[in-house]
């Protein structure tokens, strides 16, 4: 699964800027890759995981602004085109799985 993280927040006051940085920290420390802007995803294993994700992220929200969430499988999101640019390259970010015992 993948938690897919759309936000749009006002920047026109400090404490606007300043919850637009939490928000963004808080995002990062929990996991989350940078898709674009105010794009953001991580991998959840499955339902239960990306439930918990999403119940976190409530509890993390801004004051304002706009934040949605969209949940995809592995699949749909490996399925995402580049019509211009590319990807990042710098994170690990694939659907495959290696187990070092």
């Amino acid at each position: 699964m993948r938690v897919v993280i759309f936000f749009d927040l006002p920047m026109l006051t400090k404490k606007d800027t300043r919850q637009y940085t939490k928000f963004r920290k808080y995002l990062i420390s929990q996991g989350f890759i940078m898709i674009q802007k105010s794009v953001y995803s991580k991998i959840a294993l499955n339902g239960t995981a990306s439930n918990a994700v999403i119940d976190n992220l409530k509890k993390n929200l801004p004051e304002t602004g706009l934040v949605q969430i969209l949940v995809i499988t592995e699949k749909q999101y490996q399925s995402m085109e580049f019509l211009v640019g590319e990807g990042q390259k710098e994170t690990i970010d694939t659907q495959q799985r290696l187990v070092i015992l």
